[in-house]
């Protein structure tokens, strides 16, 4: 990928995450996607701007591959590209003959019914009768994520890490 296009996909990733709260992590992470055992895809609009990026870690000798990260232009979600991606995203693990699809999505802003909860007292309990409507973990249950597990109080008191996996 040109130099553009990777100043584009961190700029992306910096305006959307927190966890990346400076240009040089974002930088830092976008240069990591291109190790081996990593997929780096972005998606272009006409102008051939990056509008969107997706990434995968490799793990368990390619078996399962880690969905990180996903982001798309703030302005162009919720048109199916974010979709789109993780469609293309999981034909490319499956080329690399994965099975398994996993991913982290945080729910640091109470946007769940796990925000806010001693979830050690009925881990299995929660996610069962898990609920949300705008957080990420409600977009990849419609395009068949499973929760398979949580990292309560992964960051902060009350503030989960949602653990989600798919068959490919």
């Amino acid at each position: 990928m040109d130099t553009k296009k990777i100043y584009q996909a961190a700029k992306l990733l910096h305006d959307a995450f927190e966890a990346w709260p400076t240009m040089d992590s974002a930088l830092d992470e976008v240069h990591e996607s291109f190790g081996d055992e990593r997929i780096s895809r972005v998606m272009v609009n006409e102008q051939d701007e990056v509008i969107g990026w997706i990434g995968g870690i490799s793990t368990y000798n390619g078996n399962v591959w880690e969905l990180h990260p996903l982001v798309v232009q703030a302005k162009l979600r919720n048109q199916g590209l974010g979709r789109r991606m993780v469609e293309d995203f999981e034909e490319q693990v499956r080329q690399r003959g994965g099975i398994t699809i996993t991913l982290g999505t945080d729910d640091e802003f109470d946007l769940t019914s796990l925000a806010q909860q001693d979830l050690y007292l009925d881990i299995s309990g929660y996610i069962k009768n898990f609920q949300t409507q705008e957080h990420p973990a409600g977009f990849y249950m419609r395009i068949g994520y499973t929760i398979v597990g949580v990292v309560p109080d992964a960051n902060g008191l009350g503030k989960p890490d949602i653990l989600m996996a798919k068959r490919v």
